[in-house]
């Protein structure tokens, strides 16, 4: 069993030991990976160079750990569906327009 899998299985029985997957619904999981999200934002108010990369880890946990729960929630595969949206990506920013540019694909 690989590192991803194992991970899957542990946010997975923690939630059914605790009797938590009936609050795991869609919505709940969006709304949740937003607010952490803006906590994980928050670690960085007021100076770009100076932070906590403690604080910083335990915020980006906690959205990737909503994340995969609400890949697990709609029944679909982490890995093919952050690759199929790398497949368009890149060919939104094709390397010899992209490289280095900060534009946005429509303005390339």
């Amino acid at each position: 069993m690989n590192k991803l899998e194992l991970l899957l299985e542990r946010i997975d029985k923690f939630n059914k030991d605790r009797d938590w997957d009936q609050f795991h619904t869609p919505s709940n999981l969006a709304k949740s990976i937003s607010i952490e999200a803006g906590e994980l934002l928050e670690c960085f108010q007021w100076n770009d160079t100076k932070y906590d990369i403690d604080a910083v880890k335990e915020e980006l946990a906690d959205v990737l750990n909503y994340c995969i729960q609400l890949t697990q929630v709609l029944n679909v595969d982490l890995i093919e569906i952050v690759n199929n949206k790398m497949d368009k990506t890149e060919k939104k920013y094709p390397v010899e327009k992209a490289k280095g540019n900060s534009t946005k694909y429509n303005k390339l």
